[in-house]
């Protein structure tokens, strides 16, 4: 087991660097590190054979942690609940966090079941679109530039661990998403082939778009096919993260040939 030092001071170097880590959505590209916040996304981290660089522990925590939480890494530090709100983005602060190292940038994968995000603004329609993918089997997600940021902590809070099974590429030109190879996918609110009736392609890649705006001018250029969720409640539009689980779940139980 590893010992942990204790930490009482709010000025603490290490607390400085996680509060901006836990509170700027753009931190984690200067840092190259990720702040976990709580025990579910620590076990999801260590669920997926990863190994965090640190782990903080309020002295609640750290007394009842069980060892898969105190063994996880090579440092452990405790400090005072006050300490851990004084970093927290959450109403209630948790007992334990973790600080992993992000892997290298990652490059697209061709040829992969993908989810490609165009611009999303709202940080919970973004994790929640990731766990869809995730759960329906879509392992790689691209985010056009103008996205929100996917390792930003309300987007990691939001997917609830999806992150740790999923290769994320994001800061991406519309440009460079022919280099997929798959046929791509688009959706509208009123336009299109109905999506129970499509034959919709695997592997493929379906595009989402702006909450407001929707798919960009270009991006509806590059689809092989524009479909449409049937909404017999006559309401305008679905949320985007709706959408998307609807549109992944259909592609999921086509490409196995489980009827709908």
């Amino acid at each position: 087991m590893n010992a942990p030092s204790t930490i009482t001071s709010r000025e603490n170097p290490l607390l400085k660097r996680l509060r901006v880590l836990a509170r700027d959505n753009a931190a984690y590209r200067k840092q190259g590190q990720i702040w976990l916040e709580g025990d579910h996304l620590c076990r999801a981290l260590l669920a997926r054979n990863q190994k965090p660089e640190l782990a903080l522990f309020t002295e609640k925590g750290w007394a009842e942690a069980p060892p898969v939480l105190r063994q996880a890494a090579a440092k452990n530090h405790v400090l005072p609940e006050a300490l851990m709100k004084s970093i927290s983005g959450l109403e209630s602060p948790a007992e334990v966090g973790f600080v992993w190292n992000m892997p290298a940038a990652p490059v697209l994968w061709p040829g992969q079941a993908t989810v490609v995000l165009d611009r999303l603004q709202d940080a919970g329609n973004v994790g929640s679109i990731l766990r869809s993918a995730a759960a329906f089997g879509f392992a790689q997600v691209l985010a056009v530039k103008g996205t929100a940021a996917l390792w930003s902590p309300k987007v990691v809070r939001a997917a609830m661990g999806a992150h740790f099974g999923l290769h994320l590429v994001e800061g991406l030109s519309v440009e460079e998403l022919p280099a997929l190879q798959v046929p791509m996918v688009v959706t509208s609110s009123h336009q299109g082939t109905l999506l129970q009736q499509a034959r919709l392609p695997s592997p493929c890649a379906w595009v989402m778009g702006h909450e407001g705006q929707g798919i960009g001018e270009a991006l509806q250029e590059m689809a092989s096919l524009s479909v449409r969720i049937p909404q017999p409640g006559g309401e305008e539009s679905l949320n985007a993260a709706a959408a998307a689980a609807i549109c992944l779940y259909a592609s999921a139980v086509s490409s196995v040939g489980v009827p709908g």
